[in-house]
C-alpha cells in the first residue's frame, strides 16, 4: 500500500475515470485512493517468474494470466486493486479489457511496506471475492510462499511452502520448482 493520493476519497465510476488520466496506478479502497509505490527488482522478478509459469502452463487453456498492470474489482469491497499476478478462467473476465472481476487465483509478492496490509485488509477483501479458489503470498526475504486455499466447506486453509520446496498451485494445478520461482535473483 503506498500513500493516500491526492483526492483521498471519491466515487468508483469518479476513480475509474481518474485513473484513466494518471501517470502512476493507484488502488481504490471504498472511496479512498492510495498511489502505488514502485517495486524493488527482486520483486518484479519474482512476480514475472510466477506469471510466465502460469502463462505457458495455461496455454490453450480457458484461463488468462495478467500482471500487476490490471485491476481487479473486488465488489463486496467496493474496490479496486492490482494484485501482482491474477488468473482469470472467466468467460465475462474476457470480454472486460481493463477490469477483472472473476479471479481464479491471485498472488502477491510481499514487500517491507506493504506486507502487513497483503496479509490483513487486502488479503480479507480478497478472500470475499466468490470465484477466488487461491492466494499465495511470496516473501521474499525468507523465501517462504503461504498459499491459501477455500476449501469446499468455504473457509480458508493455509498451505505453508518453505525455501526450496517450490509452490504448488492447486487451483491450476501447477507446481512451479523454487529454482524457477526466484531464478535471477542473487543469493542473500
Amino acid at each position: 500500500m503506498g500513500h493516500p493520493a491526492t483526492h483521498p476519497t471519491m466515487t468508483a465510476a469518479d476513480y475509474l475515470a481518474w485513473e484513466t488520466t494518471q501517470r502512476d496506478r493507484h488502488e481504490f479502497l471504498d472511496g479512498e485512493v492510495w498511489a502505488m509505490a514502485g517495486a524493488e527488482d527482486r520483486h518484479v522478478t519474482v512476480a514475472l517468474n510466477a506469471a510466465m509459469a502460469l502463462k505457458q502452463h495455461l496455454r490453450g487453456t480457458p484461463c488468462r494470466t495478467f500482471m500487476s498492470d490490471m485491476k481487479l474489482h473486488a465488489a463486496s469491497a467496493n474496490s479496486y486493486f492490482y494484485p501482482d499476478v491474477l488468473v482469470t478462467c472467466s468467460t465475462a473476465d474476457r470480454t472486460s479489457a481493463q477490469i477483472k472481476r472473476e479471479p481464479t487465483l491471485v498472488i502477491e509478492v510481499l514487500s517491507p511496506g506493504t506486507a502487513a496490509y497483503d496479509r490483513g485488509a487486502k488479503f480479507a477483501h480478497y478472500r470475499q471475492m466468490p470465484t477466488l479458489q487461491e492466494i499465495a503470498l511470496i516473501d521474499l526475504d525468507s523465501r517462504r510462499v503461504d498459499v491459501f486455499r477455500k476449501g469446499a466447506d468455504g473457509l480458508w486453509v493455509l498451505h505453508p511452502f518453505a525455501p526450496g520446496e517450490g509452490l504448488h498451485l492447486a487451483s491450476v494445478d501447477l507446481r512451479i520448482a523454487d529454482t524457477d520461482l526466484y531464478a535471477d535473483i542473487d543469493p542473500e
